[in-house]
């Protein structure tokens, strides 16, 4: 479900910047060939719902006695670092954008 809102949201962000005619800006890879920001937005938010679901099944594992605790103890601590992560860089582009809100037109 996370993976489908995190897509949904990516289609809903191109769809405006194609609105607003910089659609060849962000659709196609940079000048340099690498990824969009989109690109490196989606990646970043697969892996994150990766890591995430790797630690629910060691946890559902661990629960059934069948994994090793120092696997579990390292899937979890992976996630827990992720989810710091994302809660940063939302926080960050949450403050981004409020800042443009405040600017002069």
């Amino acid at each position: 479900m996370a993976n489908t809102t995190i897509s949904n949201a990516l289609a809903a962000y191109a769809n405006a910047v194609k609105s607003m005619g910089a659609g060849d800006a962000v659709s196609g890879a940079d000048a340099a060939g690498g990824d969009t920001f989109s690109d490196l937005l989606k990646k970043a938010a697969t892996e994150s719902v990766k890591t995430g679901d790797a630690s629910e099944k060691q946890s559902l594992m661990a629960t059934a006695g069948k994994a090793n605790v120092t696997d579990v103890v390292e899937a979890v601590s992976s996630a827990e670092v992720t989810l710091q992560a994302v809660t940063a860089v939302r926080d960050r582009v949450v403050g981004a954008y409020q800042e443009i809100l405040r600017m002069p037109i």
